[in-house]
């Protein structure tokens, strides 16, 4: 079986995060899906079936599905612009309909991805300190300009966690399994640790234990649950700003957020795609 392999939010041509984009005439069971994202390795691998006037996708990581992924919304919808032509596609989730808009860049294609309802509250602090101390992190070393809470784009639930400076978001290391546990409690898809170069530019890691992948390049499901955060908290920055991530990891990944300021308003999440030539 054919599946693409592309990376999402790459920066200028490189890096980026990988994703596996698969085409069927019906769905695999799920069985089948978690065995060829498995065998892909990336992780997320998107499976598609045309659907009416849009498309049916459901993504798989190695370890688990995931109810929404955005750098393989953002690889698919390269993708069916490739295919079809620049323009909206309807994407129909497991819980959620989104669209996704493919565009032609100066380096192939781009798109950007409406992203779900997003919903933040405030983390337990005891959860905290556990996650903390498995970071080797203290309460000291976070921004006290913003709290730790819990994140929400869709049904994926991120928790949302800003350092104090950059050095300790670039020695960022953790003990797996005992992270992939702790995650599992509170059902956690991936861990955003950030650190704020500015009002419009962000740096992220993201831990994605949960899925069997020990860190995630480029994350449009976290980057959408933080914008959704921001707003909640009423942070005063510019409707639109850049994240850049996977930097630490030698692939780096750039994602353009614009969020519309009133609660509930739309949130979209934008970068470019490479092809990779595996």
């Amino acid at each position: 079986m054919d599946v693409l392999r592309l990376a999402a939010f790459s920066q200028n041509g490189k890096g980026g995060n990988p994703a596996g984009v698969a085409f069927f005439d019906e769905m695999p069971s799920a069985e089948v899906m978690m065995s060829i994202a498995k065998e892909v390795g990336y992780s997320e691998t998107a499976f598609l079936v045309k659907q009416g006037d849009g498309w049916r996708v459901r993504y798989f990581a190695p370890a688990m599905e995931v109810p929404f992924c955005g750098h393989a919304t953002i690889a698919l919808g390269a993708v069916l612009g490739e295919r079809f032509g620049e323009g909206i596609y309807r994407l129909y989730l497991n819980d959620s309909e989104i669209n996704v808009r493919a565009s032609k860049s100066d380096l192939g294609m781009s798109a950007t991805l409406q992203a779900p309802e997003t919903s933040s509250q405030d983390a337990p602090q005891e959860y905290v300190d556990r996650i903390l101390a498995a970071f080797k992190l203290t309460r000291e070393n976070l921004d006290s300009r913003f709290p730790v809470r819990l994140a929400k784009a869709g049904s994926n639930t991120h928790l949302i966690i800003f350092l104090k400076d950059r050095q300790t978001l670039a020695e960022m290391s953790y003990p797996f399994e005992e992270v992939r546990a702790l995650m599992a409690e509170r059902e956690l898809v991936t861990i955003n640790l950030l650190w704020r170069e500015s009002e419009a530019v962000f740096h992220s890691r993201n831990p994605f234990a949960s899925g069997g992948v020990y860190e995630d390049p480029a994350t449009g499901a976290a980057a959408a649950a933080l914008a959704g955060y921001l707003r909640d908290i009423g942070w005063k920055g510019p409707d639109t700003f850049t994240i850049l991530q996977g930097e630490d990891m030698g692939m780096p990944s750039r994602l353009t957020v614009r969020v519309a300021p009133e609660a509930g308003g739309e949130i979209f999440i934008g970068g470019e795609v490479r092809r990779i030539n595996d």
